[in-house]
């Protein structure tokens, strides 16, 4: 009886991203089969079982085939934007001075908190289009720019329409503990309990797939971030956490204590808080759109992260503060250029060491046998095309669960 599959896509070359592979897993002369929306071969075309039979066969003509991309760090679903904040820092306003003023993530909050779900969705899907145009299958979102429950539900809500509406795999993140709302009026203990409250029914609605919250100064303390994480654990959630951005707090080290899938940011970290990334298995999810959009000058350890072997991913941050940046291929770039990344470590970012910062290296990330079809087809003569370009759209096709979209 023959092999019969869906689609063949062929005269290839992958880049499979696969772990035990050396670099970026490349094949030449390379064909992936799909049945179901699962990939069931890839590798060499002339390993190709001699009684396939395709349904559809595409012929690449040698273009490049990688995992759909994955960005796994935004903020994409909010209203209004903050352009003045812009010119303001353009002008010589800090963050914490910004936020000191009423600025800041408060000045999303109160625009989001006004927006319907229908609103909330009309605003936010124009940014996905973008990082869609961009090859990305999969976009994890967070909620944080509502802070009470009702409005926390409502990001959430748009965040799951989103991934249905524009065939996209979305990974919803609840990060209620974001910043303080005004009614907290200044009570950030308060505000921590109000959290913990909300957690258990957004999580039984079936809202969540991790939970995140801010490490700062201006946010909140490691003793109450440890609370949430604690709440998150008994509810068997994932955690997550924004650390160690403007401060060294020990962000990173209280990240992998709970076993965290990703410490973001990091420009502060030190070899310490890395090496416990190291052991516990945490990935650093780096952000360079928000380190341009603040002009820091102080880099993420890329050194101490390289030395303990910790996995790098690479992500937009997109939000309407202080990254609003809708390309994955944009933040690529920046990742080499401001942070010194390597190409190779550019791809495997926002494919493997992606999928692992949202725990689902086992169904996207890589070009392997039983994983997802979520395939990006690329007009390129190299690899490193899609890290060098700056506003190109090299996208030739996006494949989702096998079908083109």
């Amino acid at each position: 009886m023959a092999l019969a599959v869906d689609t063949l896509w062929t005269d290839c070359r992958l880049a499979t991203m696969a772990p035990g592979h050396p670099g970026t897993g490349i094949v030449e002369d390379a064909a992936v089969a799909a049945v179901g929306g699962r990939i069931v071969h890839v590798g060499r075309r002339r390993d190709l079982p001699s009684d396939l039979v395709a349904g559809e066969t595409i012929i690449c003509d040698g273009r490049w085939i990688t995992p759909g991309l994955i960005d796994c760090h935004t903020h994409l679903v909010h209203a209004g934007n903050r352009a003045a904040e812009f010119e303001a820092r353009l002008a010589g306003a800090t963050y914490a001075e910004i936020a000191a003023a009423g600025g800041g993530i408060a000045a999303t909050v109160r625009a989001t908190r006004t927006a319907s779900e229908d609103d909330l969705v009309a605003a936010s899907r124009p940014r996905l289009d973008r990082l869609i145009a961009d090859g990305v299958t999969t976009v994890e979102i967070k909620s944080g720019y509502g802070l009470d429950l009702a409005s926390e539900r409502r990001m959430l809500t748009a965040a799951r329409r989103l991934g249905t509406e524009c065939d996209v795999g979305v990974v919803t993140t609840f990060l209620g503990a974001h910043a303080l709302p005004p009614e907290a009026k200044g009570d950030r203990d308060a505000h921590i309990a109000a959290v913990l409250a909300m957690l258990p029914g957004l999580a039984g609605e079936g809202l969540i797939d991790a939970v995140d919250a801010f490490c700062e100064g201006l946010a909140f303390s490691p003793e109450q971030v440890a609370r949430v994480f604690a709440a998150a654990h008994a509810l068997h959630l994932p955690v997550k956490l924004h650390a160690d951005q403007l401060s060294n707090l020990g962000g990173a080290a209280l990240a992998a204590r709970y076993d965290a899938l990703s410490a973001d940011h990091l420009e502060w970290t030190d070899e310490a808080g890395v090496a416990a990334m190291a052991k516990a298995g945490t990935v650093a999810v780096l952000l360079p759109g928000a380190f341009h959009m603040l002009r820091e000058t102080r880099l993420p350890p890329i050194g101490f992260l390289r030395r303990h072997g910790v996995a790098m991913a690479v992500s937009t941050d997109c939000n309407p503060g202080t990254s609003p940046m809708t390309s994955l291929l944009l933040a690529m770039n920046f990742a080499a250029v401001r942070f010194g990344l390597t190409v190779e470590e550019c791809l495997l970012g926002v494919t493997r060491h992606a999928a692992r910062a949202l725990g689902r290296d086992a169904e996207i990330g890589t070009l392997e046998p039983g994983r997802a079809c979520d395939l990006a087809v690329w007009s390129v003569d190299t690899l490193a095309e899609l890290v060098e370009s700056l506003g190109a759209l090299p996208l030739h096709a996006r494949i989702r669960n096998g079908r083109r979209t």
